[in-house]
């Protein structure tokens, strides 16, 4: 046998120099180079600027998006350094600049406490944008350099204008070589500034579109009580917001807790004011003590007598709203783009501050106390009551694999990955459906019409619902608490309803389903909705398909006179035959799906509180705002 290998020696090894590393694999430092990625950088700026604001150096901060897509952050904080670097042998500024670990929050003299851990967050910046600039106002002077893709564009400048104020200007433009579109989300950018005034009491952001003339200003002097009445607006509460701040070993936990009468949790947690989506040990440890304080008082109080059993965790967050924020010197997150807490020590940090704040709150306020115990108590009966009807429709085959719906007309696909699901209005549509699809990967499940609001309906009357149990069992993943995204068999599930009114409300009502009790199949990416046509416009042999009345119209306009044109308008899936249904909605390599998506959990969470919930005012303060974003079906 010859010997073929390849030599493998030091000049193999590459070494990358400066930010290029950055710039090779820019997901490994921002998560992502789509619109999540791109927001990431903003963040990393404006997260210097907050960390200047905990540590009680800033009161103001801007952010501006130009005309041109460039962001501006201006704080009033102390300003980067500028004196010269013993290492790098150039100003901190620069260093901190194009140096990867490079920061003022490696120990805990500058910051006590930092959102920008890691210390790669402005040089991570510097390197996945075409152009940057850095202005300091420092020691009365205005120092000012530039950067290109990573590298100093010349020295640092400096101006003598004799600065009033202290303070860091930062302005950067995302590389389109980096990012697969560099446009900014107003609304994406805006929701996450406001989280970030709520958490930090004393601080007024100012955020500005000069795209859209668009402009909004945030402070709140309450901090995240205000965030939690403001995740209640609109629903009817049970007593005034449980708030706590407590610093312990070197760490500030702060806590506002309100219930309100609906039967879903809604709890957002931070880590030094960054969005915990995946938690961590901060929100292991605050519902440890929500469960164990609730249970202990009930105890004391006699409401809970000594056969009964304890109340669940779940029993407790029924109708939960809940801020929880720590603030500490050294938190471990989990990857560069900081989405779950894993210092080990926050849990009992956590658990034990709120747990005495909370007990003495609720021996302060037996009126109160006793109305969030019985609504637990409410929340515990309705549990057990679901868990009967889960163990009965399991006996009858639901979540049975091998038993699935009647109606189901499955496909001959095993592999999960390449099957869908389409869920379709009406048995009408799904005869039509079922001709005119792909059996080979693509399966439809009609449903009779208008599904249960289930943001009205506890568990055990949804169960009750013969077709929410035909979705729960055609997916086969269960739901709640027990969904397993890895017994899902379709990874695509296809709203697919008619363009009126009514399809419009089936829809709603399944996203509302899925919201609540299948969030990681939107998270995921697995739920989509069909885009059926509006519109066939005819001439000859000449066929149209058209979405819009502006495509449709436009097109029209370009008939000319008019003769021998056929114009049909569709409401209902039904009024096509298969051939059209495929053609149009349902043919992968033609129709069009939007993916559903929850950018902003909070805000869907408030959202779909207001459109499906009790109360009438806000569905219709809702509707005057946006009717002039809907499809009137006239």
């Amino acid at each position: 046998m010859t010997d073929t290998k390849q030599k493998y020696t030091a000049a193999d090894i590459q070494v990358l120099e400066g930010l290029e590393a950055v710039r090779r694999r820019p997901s490994m430092y921002i998560g992502s180079t789509d619109e999540r990625g791109l927001h990431h950088l903003v963040y990393e700026i404006v997260d210097n600027s907050i960390d200047e604001a905990m540590a009680g150096f800033c009161d103001r901060i801007s952010i501006v998006i130009g005309h041109d897509g460039s962001v501006t952050v201006t704080d009033n904080g102390r300003g980067i350094p500028v004196d010269k670097h013993k290492r790098t042998g150039k100003s901190a500024l620069e260093t901190v600049m194009t140096h990867l670990h490079a920061g003022g929050k490696f120990d805990s003299q500058a910051y006590k406490v930092s959102g920008g851990l890691h210390g790669v967050g402005a040089a991570v910046v510097n390197a996945l944008s075409s152009e940057m600039w850095v202005e300091v106002r420092r020691n009365s002077k205005v120092y000012r350099q530039v950067y290109e893709r990573g590298k100093a564009r010349g020295s640092l400048k400096t101006s003598s204008n004799g600065a009033k104020e202290t303070g860091t200007t930062t302005w950067f433009l995302a590389d389109n070589e980096i990012f697969e579109d560099t446009t900014f989300d107003f609304n994406t950018l805006k929701q996450r500034f406001r989280e970030m005034a709520f958490l930090t009491k004393g601080i007024w952001i100012t955020f500005a579109d000069e795209r859209v003339d668009r402009n909004v200003t945030y402070y709140f002097e309450g901090g995240v009580r205000s965030f939690v009445a403001r995740l209640n607006k609109n629903r009817r509460t049970y007593h005034e917001p449980f708030y706590m701040e407590r610093s312990t070993d070197g760490a500030i936990v702060e806590v506002a807790i309100q219930y309100n009468d609906s039967f879903n949790e809604s709890t957002v947690s931070f880590a030094n004011c960054i969005h915990t989506t995946d938690g961590g040990t901060h929100l292991t440890g605050f519902r440890s003590a929500l469960t164990r304080v609730l249970n202990d008082y009930a105890r004391k109080a006699k409401i809970l007598k000594d056969a009964d059993a304890n109340l669940a965790g779940e029993d407790t967050r029924e109708g939960l709203v809940a801020v929880v924020s720590v603030k500490l010197a050294e938190p471990q997150f989990e990857g560069q783009t900081k989405t779950r807490l894993g210092n080990a020590d926050m849990k009992g940090i956590v658990e034990s501050a709120l747990g005495e704040a909370l007990s003495t709150w609720l021996e302060e306020r037996p009126s109160d106390a006793r109305k969030i115990i019985e609504k637990c108590l409410t929340a515990s009966r309705a549990r057990e009551a679901a868990r009967k009807a889960r163990d009965l429709v399991i006996k009858k085959g639901f979540l049975d694999d091998s038993v699935l719906p009647g109606k189901l007309a499955d496909c001959s696909e095993r592999n999960p990955e390449v099957r869908e699901l389409h869920l379709v209005e009406g048995p009408s549509a799904g005869g039509t459906a079922k001709e005119g699809r792909d059996r080979r990967f693509q399966a439809i499940l009609p449903l009779r019409g208008k599904i249960l609001n289930v943001e009205k309906a506890r568990p055990d009357k949804m169960l009750a619902h013969e077709d929410i149990k035909a979705v729960i069992t055609a997916l086969g993943a269960g739901f709640g608490e027990d969904f397993n995204a890895e017994k899902l068999r379709y990874h695509r599930v296809i709203i697919m309803t008619d363009a009126d009114v009514d399809g419009a409300h089936i829809r709603t009502l399944l996203l509302t389903f899925f919201f609540r009790y299948m969030p990681e199949l939107i998270e995921g990416g697995h739920l989509y909705i069909a885009q059926p046509p509006l519109f066939r416009v005819q001439k000859g042999k000449d066929v149209r398909w058209f979405f819009t009345d502006q495509d449709k119209d436009a097109h029209m306009a370009k008939l000319k006179d008019g003769k021998g044109v056929t114009l049909q308008r569709y409401k209902g899936l039904g009024e096509m035959n298969p051939t059209q249904l495929w053609d149009t909605t349902m043919d992968p390599e033609v129709r069009t799906v939007l993916q559903v998506t929850v950018p902003d959990a909070m805000e869907a969470d408030r959202v779909f509180s207001d459109l499906m919930g009790e109360e009438v005012a806000p569905r219709k303060r809702f509707i005057q705002a946006h009717y002039d974003q809907a499809t009137l079906d006239v």
